[in-house]
């Protein structure tokens, strides 16, 4: 049973990683380089490219969830001994 339950949650986790990349390649794919944040800067300003913080934020996300996902199994695992 505990077997089945790994299964599921790995699965979860694939799926987020598998997700949050196509979002980022699509989102580096339709948004041209020129377009982002220009941040202040004492040596001159920083560009960032929306699709660069569009692929960093997917994959925090990703990271993020499979943290919580573990972190969760963690717990329930603990509870239930």
């Amino acid at each position: 049973m505990e077997f089945a339950l790994t299964l599921q949650i790995a699965f979860k986790i694939a799926i987020v990683w598998a997700g949050g990349f196509i979002l980022a390649v699509a989102v580096a794919a339709l948004l041209p380089d020129h377009v982002g944040l220009r941040l202040a800067n004492a040596e001159g300003p920083l560009f960032l490219p929306f699709s660069r913080l569009a692929f960093w934020t997917c994959l925090l996300a990703a990271l993020t969830v499979t943290a919580l996902v573990v972190i969760r199994a963690m717990i329930a695992d603990l509870a239930s001994r």
